[in-house]
């Protein structure tokens, strides 16, 4: 029973915004991202574009040995494509989840680009909306 006295300790959410949860999380953040670009068959520069870095920056975070702590950003638009990707899984039992993102789409979020250029130029609220889209489709809306 809790005494009135004692006050419960604060259940820390953590999240990307605390720095200590970020350098816990980027090792395996950087090694997913790594790995969805290998299967995307991303470009470097597509590949910076949606990390939202400089090509010269993700030459350096691109070998395994690299590390780094990743911004909040990163950190959110990293999330973001493993979710993307996560589900596009789920949606096709074929090399057509990973085919997928780089294919021209006549969806009104796509503009008949590919979901990764419209990613590209929309930022992080586009890929949400992307994943968010994914989500739908997969779940039969």
């Amino acid at each position: 029973m809790l005494n009135v006295q004692e006050t419960p300790s604060p259940v820390s959410l953590g999240g990307f915004s605390d720095e200590a949860e970020r350098r816990r999380l980027s090792a395996t953040a950087l090694k997913a991202f790594r790995r969805l670009v290998t299967q995307w068959d991303l470009t470097s520069q597509q590949a910076a574009a949606l990390l939202g870095v400089s090509v010269s920056t993700w030459e350096r975070l691109k070998p395994e040995t690299a590390s780094k702590t990743l911004s909040q950003d990163q950190m959110t638009r990293i999330s973001a494509l493993i979710g993307i990707y996560k589900g596009l899984h789920l949606l096709f039992v074929d090399a057509m989840a990973d085919r997928w993102p780089q294919l021209p789409n006549s969806g009104p979020l796509f503009h008949r680009t590919s979901p990764v250029e419209a990613m590209i130029t929309g930022g992080i609220p586009h890929m949400l909306e992307v994943r968010r889209y994914v989500d739908a489709v997969r779940g039969g809306l």
